[in-house]
């Protein structure tokens, strides 16, 4: 029996695709594929709503860690609406993964993101 790719999964892979989109171009596209219009995200350093602030964030996050890419770090489970995952924040250049987390999401009808809740695991110490 193969397994079929499942709206939680595909949700997941648009999640990274909008984390992972280096020009602000690629990164509106990616994040209105992503979220809905009216979604939101939020962490314990971060809390925006809208695919601009969404953007902007993430661009943050890019500037802040060079060379870095987000990467699914087991499955992704869900049930109803809602799906959850692991994360790793890894460098291109050593494999190295200073940030790590796990992510709660809910999904709209279509399949895009109405919310994130970003739970950080291990974060590197601020200099």
């Amino acid at each position: 029996m193969s397994m079929s790719v499942n709206r939680y999964e595909t949700a997941v892979a648009r999640y990274f695709e909008a984390w992972n989109a280096t020009s602000d171009a690629a990164r509106a596209t990616a994040v209105g594929a992503a979220w809905h219009e009216d979604g939101g995200y939020v962490d314990p350093l971060a809390e925006v709503t809208g695919h601009g602030p969404i953007a902007e964030l993430i661009g943050g996050a890019q500037a802040r860690f060079p060379g870095h890419a987000f990467r699914l770090t087991g499955a992704v489970d869900g049930h109803h609406d809602t799906a959850r995952f692991s994360w790793e924040l890894v460098s291109l250049a050593d494999g190295a993964a200073p940030v790590a987390g796990s992510d709660v999401v809910t999904l709209a009808d279509d399949g895009r993101i109405v919310s994130v809740l970003g739970f950080l695991d291990r974060v590197p110490a601020v200099a």
